[in-house]
């Protein structure tokens, strides 16, 4: 179903938002956006809002609903997020991503995104960790967007992470909280404003009154952005996403400066969540 605008939606497609999990898709190109909207489809998302430019052309996908939006401006995600939220029954699970991203949980290939989250919400948890996980095209020359879904590799190692400071106490860092960094940022970080260094995101999560969406992609309520509760570890999962790759191709100054993103720790992403698991990118916690 297609509408004029988000306006549009909120006032008129609100019963996509009446049981989830839901999935919100912000296509910035046209770059594997339908690819995108299959994924999420096939990994079990009971409703896909789609949201996109007005003006990007797009193949017809009855399996989401189209809200053109402009997601290319300052601050769009989360505006965007944040009011779609706000409208959403409390307690229905949501994710967000970006087109050319691709969610993974542990054992995905066997289990829906409904059962998984039903597990999340037993161990009494309302959001869930995601690492973003940097793809990209083994050869620029051929693929001069660093996008192939075909020919995608990723880095085995180079991620770390760092107490993530207290603002109102900088002597104590956040309770469970970690800023996570690697990948692309991470190599390539002269090209990368500090800001934008981080991987972690705050993907998935259970609406509810008063919830804001921050532009680091954490949340105004603190436990949220936790990644286990205080008894024991919890499930994590990882986007694997080309849009840095992406960027870092479309900006001249790094265009330029990159003739590959390809080293001696690049694999070639095997699209599987044991690949992922082996590799430390995401945590089964007590999920089996």
């Amino acid at each position: 179903m297609a509408y004029s605008g988000l306006d549009d939606f909120l006032a008129n497609g609100t019963a996509a938002l009446a049981k989830g999990p839901v999935a919100l898709i912000l296509a910035e190109d046209a770059v594997e956006v339908q690819s995108t909207v299959d994924h999420h489809h096939k990994l079990g998302f009971r409703e896909i809002i789609l949201l996109a430019p007005p003006d990007l052309d797009l193949p017809d996908m009855p399996d989401a609903h189209l809200v053109p939006f402009d997601t290319l401006a300052e601050g769009a995600g989360p505006e965007a997020i944040n009011a779609i939220t706000a409208a959403t029954p409390p307690g229905t699970w949501m994710f967000y991503c970006y087109n050319a991203e691709y969610l993974f949980f542990p054992f995905c290939e066997t289990r829906s995104v409904g059962e998984m989250l039903a597990f999340h919400t037993e161990e009494r948890r309302d959001a869930m960790l995601t690492y973003v996980i940097d793809l990209y095209a083994d050869d620029l020359s051929r693929f001069p967007d660093a996008v192939s879904v075909q020919h995608a590799y990723l880095d085995r190692s180079g991620y770390y992470a760092q107490a993530r400071k207290d603002a109102d106490n900088h002597d104590h860092p956040k309770e469970r909280q970690l800023d996570f960094f690697g990948g692309l940022r991470w190599r390539f970080e002269e090209h990368v404003p500090p800001a934008r260094r981080k991987i972690d995101r705050i993907g998935i999560f259970r609406a509810k009154r008063g919830l804001t969406l921050r532009p680091d992609h954490t949340f105004n309520d603190e436990e949220l952005n936790t990644f286990a509760c205080p008894w024991h570890n919890n499930l994590t999962a990882a986007i694997c996403s080309f849009r840095t790759a992406k960027a870092l191709r479309t900006n001249p100054g790094s265009r330029y400066a990159i003739e590959s993103f390809h080293w001696h720790n690049s694999r070639p992403f095997e699209w599987n969540s044991q690949q992922l698991l082996d590799l430390g990118l995401m945590e089964p916690g007590q999920w089996f």
